[in-house]
């Protein structure tokens, strides 16, 4: 599947992959307003094989074709702040 990944204005670490590029219909608009005007990063394909540094591939292509968009948000910071 052809994927448009964009990066966060306002979030850092935080993107948006897309099956379309600049279609940002599905995404409700209270998490567009969140994440600001999104930034094009990068075009892939994506497979179930393709390696992704932090996500499942498969989870990204599950939730592309169920919900029309994938939410990848900053890791977790494990330390106490």
């Amino acid at each position: 599947m052809q994927c448009y990944v964009y990066r966060s204005s306002r979030r850092q670490d935080t993107y948006v992959f897309l099956p379309g590029k600049d279609d940002f219909s599905n995404i409700p608009d209270g998490l567009l307003n969140l994440l600001g005007k999104p930034e094009f990063a990068l075009e892939l394909v994506l497979t179930p094989d393709r390696r992704l540094a932090r996500e499942d591939p498969l989870q990204v292509l599950t939730n592309l074709k169920n919900q029309g968009f994938h939410l990848q948000m900053p890791p977790e910071n494990d330390q106490p702040v």
